[in-house]
C-alpha cells in the first residue's frame, strides 16, 4: 500500500470571516482499517436515561483535540501548505476513526455512571439524568 506523501488543505471562510482550516483525507480512509467499536443505540439512551426527570446536557465540541494520533502515526494524517509541512498530533472529525476512537474514550472515563444508568453519551453528546434535583447537583459536583 502506498499513501500519498501529503493530504489536500485548504481554508473556508466562515461567517465571522476567520478562517478554518479543512484537510481532505478521502484517500487515507479508503484504506483505514476500520474500528468496529458500537456506537449506543439511540433507542437504548432514551430507554436508560429518557426516564429520569432532571436533566443536564453537555456538548464535548472540542473534545476531538484531545485524543492524541499513536507516537510515531502521525506522519499518515500529514498536510502541506505554502507555510510548510504538518503532522497534526491529535485527531480529527474527518479521519474515519475518530467517531469512535472518541465514542471509546468518552465510554471508558464515564463508565461507573454509564453503567449506573446515570449518564449516556453519543459521541461528543453525554446527557446526565437523574429522577431527583439533589442527586443531580451531587453527581455534578462530583464531576467537577
Amino acid at each position: 500500500m502506498k499513501l500519498p506523501q501529503t493530504t489536500l488543505v485548504f481554508f473556508i471562510g466562515k461567517k465571522d470571516e476567520k478562517k478554518q482550516i479543512v484537510q481532505d483525507y478521502q484517500y487515507l480512509n479508503e484504506w483505514t482499517v476500520k474500528n468496529n467499536y458500537p456506537l449506543p443505540l439511540i433507542s437504548d439512551i432514551i430507554e436508560n436515561i429518557g426516564i429520569k426527570k432532571v436533566f443536564m446536557r453537555m456538548d464535548l465540541q472540542w473534545g476531538y483535540d484531545n485524543v492524541w494520533i499513536k507516537e510515531g502515526d502521525e506522519w499518515k494524517v500529514a498536510f502541506t501548505t505554502p507555510e510548510g509541512s504538518f503532522k497534526p498530533t491529535v485527531i480529527f472529525f474527518g479521519l474515519t476513526n475518530s467517531p469512535i476512537m472518541f465514542q471509546t474514550m468518552i465510554n471508558k472515563i464515564l463508565q461507573d455512571l454509564i453503567n449506573m444508568e446515570k449518564m449516556a453519551s453519543f459521541i461528543d453528546n453525554v446527557t446526565i439524568g437523574t429522577e431527583r434535583e439533589e442527586e443531580h447537583d451531587k453527581l455534578v459536583e462530583e464531576m467537577v
